[in-house]
């Protein structure tokens, strides 16, 4: 066989499989995407910082009555046309989780953290800190609080756990 021939330093020769080769390049090309991904995931995190930054500088708690909420795209929203010009455009085909809600005598669109987006109640008076049209947090609810309602268990789990319980044996943990 023919191997293709490699100059070292200090003219030292060797001989190397070619799928040798492949390898090494495709491993020096990951090692160079892994170092590439680190620093763009630094740079976006120091981004990040300074975003939340002048969020939490602006935030006020306002009373509000959420009339509905919903997952739309930034077209169908209802936002001001500033903030959709404004938006990048990889997050313009994405659904963001948009809250309508009553402020005083306005009826507004605010765009809510996705973290609390399942907590906010619909048709509900709340206190909410608000920092422009983002909703950061809910604090306080006016009138019945919601009550955490878990959702049935399904699969073959709840199955054995259904069979068990009209067995009137103990459940297996």
């Amino acid at each position: 066989m023919n191997y293709p021939v490699i100059l070292l330093a200090a003219g030292i020769f060797l001989e190397v499989p070619v799928h040798l080769i492949v390898m090494l390049v495709i491993l020096a090309a990951l090692i160079g995407a892994i170092v590439g991904l680190y620093f763009i995931g630094k740079k976006a995190e120091k981004k990040q910082a300074e975003q939340e930054e002048q969020l939490a500088q602006y935030k006020q708690t306002i009373s509000m009555l959420v009339i509905d909420k919903k997952r739309l795209k930034l077209q169908d929203s209802g936002l001001p046309a500033m903030v959709t010009e404004q938006m990048p455009w990889y997050g313009r085909f994405q659904k963001l989780p948009i809250v309508k809600a009553k402020v005083g005598p306005k009826v507004m669109s605010l765009i809510c953290d996705d973290k609390i987006f399942d907590d906010v109640p619909v048709k509900k008076e709340v206190k909410a800190v608000v920092s422009g049209i983002y909703i950061m947090e809910v604090k306080g609810l006016h009138g019945k609080n919601r009550t955490a309602v878990q959702a049935p268990k399904k699969g073959f789990r709840a199955w054995v756990e259904k069979l068990q319980e009209k067995a009137g044996a103990k459940p297996v943990k």
